[in-house]
């Protein structure tokens, strides 16, 4: 049986996003793993879990991922992960405590508290943005809101938009999950173990909303590979999903030959 018909991708989002939100990447993922089972993984208090509340530490979160993981029989054999942002971080921490769980692990534009001051986890000319969408009980502007800030391509999609409008008004994120969501990824301070799996970083160079320094810091550290996109914003799987699903290739490819 070929390694590619035995990967398993597990996928989390990042804050306040879910599955749905991972849209046409999955086809593109598909295209470049055909034999690979791929399952998408909300996170706790959105999509099929917006009723439950998040928990307000990335280790509490990773515990309950683990929790929804196992119920649904996912973690028989090791699995792949893909996660963005505070899905990443929730990753890392999963990585850390329960090891056996993840054969490899690949993180998009994330960030860890103890390593990077906040004015770059949560870029500064975003703030008053970002948090008046905390706000405001207008869907419609929020998710166009939201799509300018995390996207360098698809600010003016309206399809997009309406899409991401449906999203939220099926499955609403509470302001409660938001805030713990926000408190958990602020405060998040992974201890000094490198993952005995391999780690690939991949980051976007005109990320907006988080600096692309981050996740440089983290490869820095612990002498991790790192994919740079030149121009995409911080949904790197949006604006360029192919452009993430050929490194993802790449690197599998790479350590299957070793």
């Amino acid at each position: 049986m070929s390694e590619d018909t035995e990967t398993h991708w597990l996928l989390l989002r990042g804050l306040a996003r879910e599955s749905g939100h991972w849209g046409d990447f999955i086809p593109q993922l598909k295209s470049a793993f055909p034999k690979a089972q791929i399952t998408l993984l909300d996170l706790p208090g959105t999509g099929k879990f917006y009723r439950d509340v998040s928990p307000r530490s990335i280790g509490a979160i990773a515990d309950k991922i683990r929790s929804y993981a196992n119920e649904q029989g996912y973690l028989e054999k090791p699995v792949s992960v893909l996660a963005l942002s505070l899905g990443a971080m929730v990753t890392w921490q999963w990585l850390q405590r329960y090891p056996a769980d993840i054969c490899r692990a690949v993180l998009i534009n994330t960030s860890f508290a103890s390593l990077s001051p906040f004015y770059d986890r949560l870029r500064w000319q975003s703030y008053s943005e970002f948090l008046g969408l905390l706000l405001t009980r207008d869907i419609p502007r929020r998710e166009s809101v939201i799509v300018q800030l995390v996207s360098n391509l698809h600010q003016n999609n309206p399809e997009l938009i309406e899409n991401w409008v449906r999203l939220q008004r099926e499955s609403p994120i509470s302001l409660s999950t938001c805030i713990n969501q926000i408190l958990a990824a602020a405060t998040y301070q992974p201890d000094d173990r490198k993952p005995t799996q391999p780690v690939l970083l991949i980051n976007s160079s005109r990320d907006r909303l988080v600096n692309a320094v981050c996740s440089e810091v983290i490869a820095n550290k612990w002498r991790l590979p790192l994919e740079r996109h030149p121009w995409a914003g911080h949904d790197l799987t949006l604006d360029d999903g192919n452009w993430v699903a050929s490194k993802l290739r790449e690197w599998v490819s790479d350590l299957q030959a070793r």
